[in-house]
């Protein structure tokens, strides 16, 4: 393995997180999110060489994740889709309370109710991205990234009310 690869590959490991959120919250099923998963590992790859270090590696890496996450999801709503929503498993997380893992899995459930851009901002923000890194990967302004997240507040808090 090449010394590009070998750095890749700790880069890939030190973030696999990041990738497995943006993988969940646009797929429906665990063998999607695997393939999410891969495409966007593989994408990270092909752009790997024009990153020139102009913002954070977990910036970059969350554009790429995004918008390839946000073209699979539409080339796929393209088709016909099925109101079932995947029962998580949670294995990053090693809870012993049970209504706190039921919180967990009720806010992934309404988070994917989100539009696709919503959708990233949450994730973002729970990422404690600063809303300067969230308004770069989306192309808006820092002022409409924190304005976004104020109303996806109210509304995630909605949304947890109804479906708790």
């Amino acid at each position: 393995m090449s010394a590009k690869e070998k750095e890749f590959a700790k880069l890939i490991k030190d973030n696999q997180g990041l990738i497995i959120k943006v993988s969940r919250l646009y797929t429906n099923t665990l063998e999607d999110e695997q393939d999410l998963f891969q495409e966007i590992v593989l994408q990270l790859w092909r752009s790997y060489d024009s990153f020139k270090g102009q913002s954070k590696i977990s910036t970059w890496m969350y554009r790429v994740a995004l918008n390839t996450a946000i073209t699979l999801f539409r080339k796929k709503t393209k088709s016909p889709q099925t109101d079932e929503l995947m029962d998580y498993h949670h294995r990053d997380f090693v809870e012993d309370d049970d209504e706190k893992q039921q919180h967990i899995s009720t806010l992934y459930k309404v988070i994917k109710m989100l539009p696709t851009v919503e959708r990233a901002i949450v994730t973002m923000y729970l990422d404690d991205l600063p809303y300067r890194d969230i308004a770069e990967n989306l192309g808006i302004t820092e002022v409409n990234a924190r304005v976004k997240m104020n109303r996806l507040k109210k509304t995630l808090k909605q949304l947890m009310e109804k479906h708790a």
